[in-house]
């Protein structure tokens, strides 16, 4: 893996913190109302579901922003190889409740419409919130991605099962710890 931030900083990684201010499921769906945050079933639906919880109090979060690559896999990976190698270099899960914070943080997310989409691929200029995986059943959402299409920002959430690969270009967010 290249180093970035210390062990990190030649990547093409993009490191912010993020503060999650304690809001309920409906303030924080209120909010991303109010900044035109766009949400698909899936994403409607694991807010919905009891895995979806919410602090009620206020905490910051360093997230690193990491292509499938600079985590040493050339060739794709799955998301258990993923979150293993990543949880070998220290970087953490996201609590499944710091998606939404992240989306309003991220508000100049560049472009990533592209009318010739492969399906079964995260989408171009997506980036997939790295958090833990709370139901094996493929029907249940499995998390939140972050993406443009034609200038609407949207927070969406993704089905994948354990065969799904990954491809080296797909970009992940994970917590590390703050120093």
């Amino acid at each position: 893996m290249a180093k970035c931030e210390n062990q990190y900083s030649a990547c093409h990684t993009h490191i912010k913190t993020i503060k999650a201010v304690g809001y309920t499921k409906s303030q924080l769906m209120q909010r991303m109302k109010e900044n035109k945050i766009l949400l698909n079933e899936l994403a409607e639906k694991l807010i919905a579901s009891d895995y979806f919880e919410v602090s009620n109090e206020c905490y910051q979060a360093k997230i690193i922003e990491i292509a499938v690559k600079d985590l040493d896999f050339v060739d794709g990976a799955t998301t258990s190889q993923l979150f293993s190698k990543a949880a070998n270099l220290k970087l953490h899960l996201c609590p499944l409740e710091l998606a939404p914070y992240i989306r309003l943080a991220y508000l100049n997310q560049k472009e990533g419409y592209d009318a010739h989409q492969l399906k079964n691929r995260a989408p171009y200029g997506s980036i997939t919130v790295a958090s833990k995986i709370f139901c094996e059943d493929i029907s249940v959402p499995k998390g939140f991605y972050l993406r443009r299409i034609q200038g609407d920002l949207w927070l969406r959430g993704y089905i994948a099962d354990e065969e799904h690969v990954w491809n080296p270009d797909d970009y992940f967010i994970f917590c590390i710890d703050e120093k």
